[in-house]
């Protein structure tokens, strides 16, 4: 199995790309500590690994997030661990009903399926080249303000704001003159 990296625009991350799905198309899960990833056995080993502080898997890759260190020395163990993970073929989520937060069906309003549908097929591919995602997470009318929530390499990237003001909010403002602003959460 070759694994092969790519740098991120956030230097305290790295993606891993294992050559097959890792959660498949539209799908993400995000691990912002041992704990959020005691349903991935993946994840888990990852953990293990000194100085990760985050994991994020992606449709056809995995980003790591270092707390600190060399990617010098903690990529080989973090090359290990997921080479492991894949030729003894583990599932990656142990049960993913159990933690699926529950769906709620509201009718968006024309402004809103408009912002979610251009942060689908405009911002998420283009921040999962990156190693991230960007997802809705609402829209207040009154102020126009769209708030958005950051994963992935996107967590804690120092050009995340930037990318924030100049790229999506543009974006968004451009095609949508309801909104006036980006935020993250």
């Amino acid at each position: 199995m070759f694994i092969q990296t790519e740098s991120t625009p956030n230097p305290a991350t790295l993606k891993f790309l294992p050559g097959r799905e890792v959660m498949g198309e539209g799908k993400v899960a995000d691990f912002d500590g041992r704990e959020a990833a005691q349903r991935s056995p993946l994840a888990r080993a990852l953990f293990e690994v000194p100085e990760v502080s985050r994991v994020f898997f992606g449709a056809d890759f995995i980003t790591v997030t270092k707390t600190d260190g060399d990617w010098k020395h903690l990529k080989p163990a973090v090359l290990g661990a997921i080479m492991e993970h894949f030729t003894r073929d583990l599932p990656l989520l142990d049960s993913s009903d159990e933690h699926a937060p529950a769906a709620t069906e509201v009718e968006d309003s024309e402004v809103v399926a408009q912002i979610k549908d251009l942060i689908e097929t405009r911002v998420r591919p283009a921040v999962a080249q990156d190693g991230g995602d960007i997802i809705y997470h609402g829209f207040d009318e009154a102020s126009g303000i769209v708030y958005l929530h950051m994963r992935g390499s996107c967590a804690g990237c120092p050009s995340a704001t930037l990318t924030l003001r100049n790229g999506i909010e543009n974006m968004l403002r451009h095609y949508v003159p309801e909104v006036s602003a980006v935020e993250a959460v």
